[in-house]
């Protein structure tokens, strides 16, 4: 397992978020409410814990319709300018996220090829568009690749290119 939250990670989605983290024994947890849009949701992040025969990170969501996981978080990216914390897995070439607001949001992109996120998305049709601009802010945290494919090393997007400002700690390994 390359990375691990440590305190300091947790501090900085808490202030990231606006709300404080409970150390619930083997997860912290962070309890958002958004009384004016009817929102509430839980985050539980459950550092380096085992996840079948491995060890790993899982991140929860729970709201009052849905129950969303992220295993084997790989790393996370922290938007002030959004409102919003994304965490990462990747396995395979291929992306899983998992955004949070501090609205009181959430969105789950599975199974996202990592190269659309270095593309052009202009060319992507409006229902994949979301899922690379939203994982594209966590392209700098992500291991470098072999090999890039046909025209795509060096192109970033904007979305890329305004995460690569924000404080955001880089994943260890």
């Amino acid at each position: 397992m390359d990375f691990e939250f440590r305190q300091s990670d947790i501090r900085k989605i808490a202030r990231a978020l606006g709300v404080p983290a409970k150390h619930k024994g083997s997860n912290y947890r962070f309890e958002i409410e958004n009384k004016s849009l009817n929102r509430k949701l839980a985050l539980e992040i459950y550092p380096g814990i085992s996840i079948g025969r491995r060890k790993g990170n899982l991140i929860s969501i729970y709201t009052s319709t849905a129950h969303l996981q992220l295993h084997f978080c790989t790393g996370y990216v922290v938007s002030r300018l959004l409102g919003e914390i994304t965490f990462v897995a990747e396995s395979g070439g291929k992306l899983s996220g998992l955004t949070v607001e501090r609205e009181g949001g959430c969105s789950l992109y599975a199974h996202v090829d990592r190269e659309i996120l270095s593309g052009d998305f202009t060319t992507l049709g409006p229902e994949v568009m979301l899922s690379g601009i939203a994982l594209s802010l966590t392209e700098n945290i992500l291991p470098q690749q072999a090999e890039h494919p046909v025209g795509g090393k060096g192109k970033r997007s904007r979305a890329s290119k305004e995460a690569g400002t924000r404080k955001q700690r880089p994943k260890v390994g």
